[in-house]
C-alpha cells in the first residue's frame, strides 16, 4: 500500500524532504518511504505479536485516516486484520479473522467503506460513524468466478471497481452492489486500480506474475506489466495523511 504523506517544515520526516513521501506497509508495521532517495525509515510497529504476518492493501481517507490490513505472510491462517488509524495516532481495530486482506477503499460521502476478504470471494460493507467508528458489517458482494477480489477504488458516482486476481479482467458495481460493467485484459492475475490523470479518468492497473507457471507466462508476455485506461466517470482524488499523526 502507499498512500502519500503531506509534508511540511513542521512535520519532519527525517529524511530531510520535511515529511513527503509515501506510507508503505511491510511485515511488522508502517514505513515511511522517500521515493527520492529509495530509503524506508519505520513510523509504528503494529502486529509484533504476530511474526508470520504482512501488511496489505490500505487507503487514505479524507479525514486523514489511514485504513489497512494485515494477513498471514503464508496465506493459510485467518490471522489477518483490518486496522483504522487516525489523526492524533488512535490505533483502532476494526475486523479479524482474514486470511488476505484487500482494498479497503470508501464512498464518495465517506459514509460506507468497502473491505475484501480475498479468499472468501467477498467484499464487507461498513459504516463509517462521524468518530470514524466502523460499525454494522454486512456483506455487499459476493463476487463472481473465475477469480478472487483483490484491490478497488470507488468513482464519483459511487461506483466501486474491483480488481479480479486470476480472474483476468476488472468489475465494475454500482453503490447498490450490482454488476454494471467489465473489463477484461490479456493477463490473469489483476492486482489494483488507481484513478489519476488530470481529470481523474484515467485509470492505472497493476498486474502480476504469482502463482503463473512457466506456460502461462509464456502465454500470457504481459503478465507483470501496468495497464492503463480511459475511463467514462472520474474516480475520487487521492488523500495525503499528516506524518506527525502516524507515529
Amino acid at each position: 500500500m502507499g498512500p502519500r504523506l503531506r509534508g511540511g517544515d513542521d512535520e519532519g520526516g527525517g529524511d530531510g524532504d520535511g515529511g513527503a513521501g509515501f506510507i508503505v506497509g511491510l511485515d511488522d508495521g508502517l514505513y515511511h518511504f522517500n521515493e527520492q532517495i529509495g530509503a524506508f525509515s519505520p513510523l509504528r510497529h503494529v502486529e509484533a505479536d504476530l511474526p508470520g504476518n504482512r501488511f496489505n492493501d490500505g487507503f487514505a481517507a479524507a479525514d486523514g485516516s489511514l485504513w489497512f490490513g494485515s494477513m498471514d505472510a503464508g496465506e493459510t491462517e485467518p490471522t489477518g486484520s483490518l486496522y483504522s488509524l487516525h489523526p492524533g495516532g488512535r490505533l483502532t481495530t476494526v475486523d479479524s479473522g482474514y486470511i488476505i486482506t484487500n482494498g479497503p477503499a470508501m464512498s464518495p460521502d465517506g459514509k460506507t467503506l468497502y473491505h475484501t476478504d480475498t479468499l472468501a470471494k467477498k467484499i464487507y460493507a461498513f459504516d463509517v460513524l462521524p468518530d470514524g467508528t466502523a460499525t454494522r458489517k454486512r456483506l455487499f458482494i459476493a463476487t463472481a468466478a473465475p477469480g478472487h477480489p483483490d484491490g478497488m477504488a470507488v468513482d464519483t458516482d459511487g461506483s466501486i471497481w474491483v480488481a479480479m486476481f486470476r480472474g483476468a479482467r476488472v468489475d465494475r458495481y454500482n453503490p447498490a452492489g450490482e454488476l454494471t460493467g467489465t473489463i477484461a485484459f490479456p493477463v490473469s492475475n489483476i492486482t489494483k486500480l488507481a484513478f489519476g490523470g488530470p481529470d481523474l479518468r484515467t485509470a492505472f492497473v497493476t498486474t502480476a506474475w504469482k502463482g503463473l507457471s512457466e506456460d502461462e507466462r509464456a502465454r500470457e508476455p504481459l503478465t507483470g506489466a501496468l495497464f492503463t485506461f480511459r475511463t467514462d466517470r472520474p474516480g475520487l482524488a487521492q488523500h495525503t495523511i499528516s506524518l506527525q499523526d502516524i507515529a
